[in-house]
């Protein structure tokens, strides 16, 4: 028996040893990790393809795939009137970086990119600065365009309403993102630029906007001494109390769990590294250092808007930007900034405000013969208010008049900024459709709102454009402070009786920075476990009245119902089939119809 296993076992034994399992195990080492990345060139390698840029302006991919406007003074929304919002503030952007920079413009709207295509663009591009747009309600949407550049090495930085205001906000949760250009972004841009690359402006138009906003803000101290207590409050994060970009941190509570409830103080020693730094000398930025998000002071407002060069127009899509009820393609020239109304409402509170900078009637019209050269010939006054000043108005018109350039232009305007003669004469020079803030029916809502005009002004004023063959669309706002279901009802005949070719009708939308925005934090009108993206006039809204049992719900409800009840009526209807003037304009109608009727029904 012994004999018979003693093969058997000894094959056992001889399988044991060749098992390593069977020995002892090794003593506890200190680990020691490899390196592959050192072995390869990697995506953040300062090795760059052919075809790239120094600077990437963008406005990216919407959340939906649909048309969302974003842009420098006007806050964030879906189109559902199908309208391409030429990004020219990206153009003038541009124009203050070329010839010294290699600049390309990417606008994903316009073009109906995707994230995919996007993508690959950054990865053609390879910029080493990557700007983008930035609005409320497509917040998370834009900062991923901002992670997948930083993951390509770009330097990231971002400006608007919504980073302007809520600039803690939105580096704390958003780490992909370096800087934030507060306020007017021009003059912080090229600095910043120039800083990084140890350029000066061959531009001297640039090199004196940058030099004329380089001072402190008037009556604040001029410039830092790095020294006192007062520098190190005015330099550090969070923004200075007298900032008029300063942030109300109590909505913290309500829309940010990530954003601490209390007002964070940068560490001192961090601090004194931050004043070393020529960072902390430019005025506008927000930017980190060793962890900390550090905010400069404000940069002033430049003195005159002809010191901007012209917008580089040819940069952009002009042949895919389009406007209901126009033929061809169509973009925006900038004719002023700022507005002197007092609307608690209104996003300019963040950008421009209530002072007033005006082109010069020629430079608008040498910039509309430019844009005649490019063909387009059909333009939106962009500004704030554009009759804001009637001789800056009547001296464009006459130089239109008298040189015989036919343009095909539309502008926005106040009731209360209007006078028949104007009208008249702006029908002449080539206008053919004003955008009107109505807003309400209601007097002691747009008091409350300090919309600042009487009732009777709004039928004179639309009534002097229809004369003048202008037409005219009309904006009402559903939710301001004060609003009941029985001024609704009163907002939504009111805008049946007046002379108006479009209507639309938003909810009033809390953007942050506003007076309104601070009204409803102090009543408590945010519903609980609101998100920034819900901030959006247009699609949703955010607010519960209790007092006057005006619900969210409600608020959505009456939007659709005063679409439906002014929209499906003939006029409007008339109107809407004299837009099937061409095989886009037939495809945009088209596209229209469906989106008002899911809306309303919905």
């Amino acid at each position: 028996m012994n004999e018979s296993n003693g093969p058997e076992q000894h094959g056992r034994a001889e399988q044991l040893k060749r098992n390593l399992g069977t020995r002892r195990v090794p003593a506890l080492r200190a680990s020691n990790f490899p390196d592959a990345g050192a072995a390869v060139q990697t995506l953040t390698s300062s090795t760059r393809p052919a075809g790239s840029v120094d600077v990437l302006l963008v406005n990216p991919p919407s959340p939906d795939g649909g048309i969302w406007i974003r842009s420098q003074h006007r806050v964030g929304r879906r189109s559902r009137e199908n309208m391409i919002w030429p990004q020219v503030s990206l153009a003038q952007l541009a124009s203050l970086l070329t010839p010294d920079y290699t600049v390309e413009i990417v606008d994903a709207i316009a073009t109906r990119m995707d994230w995919r295509e996007f993508e690959r663009i950054l990865e053609e591009r390879r910029p080493r600065y990557y700007l983008t747009q930035v609005t409320a309600p497509t917040l998370r949407n834009d900062m991923y365009g901002v992670f997948l550049a930083r993951s390509l090495g770009a330097q990231t930085l971002a400006f608007g309403t919504h980073v302007t205001p809520m600039t803690l906000e939105t580096m704390r949760p958003f780490p992909a993102l370096d800087y934030v250009l507060r306020g007017e972004p021009e003059a912080t841009l090229r600095e910043l630029l120039d800083h990084f690359e140890a350029k000066t402006p061959s531009d001297p138009r640039v090199a004196k906007l940058v030099a004329d906003t380089k001072m402190g803000q008037p009556g604040r101290g001029g410039e830092r001494d790095r020294g006192t207590k007062e520098a190190r409050e005015q330099v550090a994060a969070p923004a200075s109390a007298t900032s008029p970009f300063a942030v109300n941190h109590s909505i913290d509570l309500v829309l940010s769990p990530l954003a601490s409830s209390t007002l964070e103080r940068v560490d001192e020693a961090v601090l004194d590294g931050a004043l070393q730094s020529p960072l902390a000398n430019i005025l506008g930025l927000a930017w980190r250092y060793e962890g900390e998000i550090i905010i400069n002071r404000d940069r002033p407002f430049f003195p005159s808007m002809d010191d901007l060069p012209m917008p580089l127009h040819h940069l952009l899509p002009l042949d895919r930007q389009r406007m209901p009820m126009i033929k061809g393609p169509f973009t925006f020239i900038v004719t002023s900034r700022g507005c002197p109304a007092g609307c608690k409402y209104c996003i300019k509170h963040v950008s421009y405000q209530n002072s007033v900078r005006l082109r010069s009637p020629q430079a608008i019209y040498d910039e509309l013969a430019l844009l005649a050269e490019l063909g387009v010939h059909n333009v939106h006054m962009y500004a704030d208010l554009f009759t804001v000043n009637r001789e800056q108005v009547v001296a464009l018109c006459k130089l239109l008049i008298a040189n015989g350039l036919r343009v095909n232009w539309t502008c926005n305007s106040r009731v209360d900024y209007v006078d028949e003669e104007m009208l008249s004469l702006m029908g002449q020079a080539g206008c053919y459709l004003i955008s009107w803030g109505i807003e309400s029916a209601n007097e002691q809502i747009l008091k409350r709102a300090h919309k600042g005009y009487r009732m009777e002004q709004a039928p004179l004023a639309l009534t002097w454009a229809h004369n003048a063959g202008i037409k005219n669309w009309g904006y009402f706002i559903i939710g301001l402070p004060g609003e009941t279901e029985e001024t609704i009802q009163e907002t939504i005949t009111y805008s049946k009786s007046l002379p108006l070719d479009i209507a639309l009708f938003h909810i009033a939308a809390p953007y942050p920075g506003t007076p309104f925005f601070y009204e409803v934090v102090e009543n408590g009108w945010f519903r609980p476990g609101t998100q920034w993206e819900e901030v959006d006039m247009d699609q949703s809204t955010v607010l519960d009245y209790h007092e006057t049992g005006l619900s969210a719900e409600r608020l959505e409800y009456w939007q659709k119902r005063a679409t439906r009840e002014w929209s499906f009526r003939p006029g409007p209807i008339l109107t809407f089939a004299k837009g099937l003037n061409t095989w886009d304009g037939v495809k945009s109608a088209v596209s229209v119809g469906v989106q008002t009727l899911k809306f309303v029904a919905s």
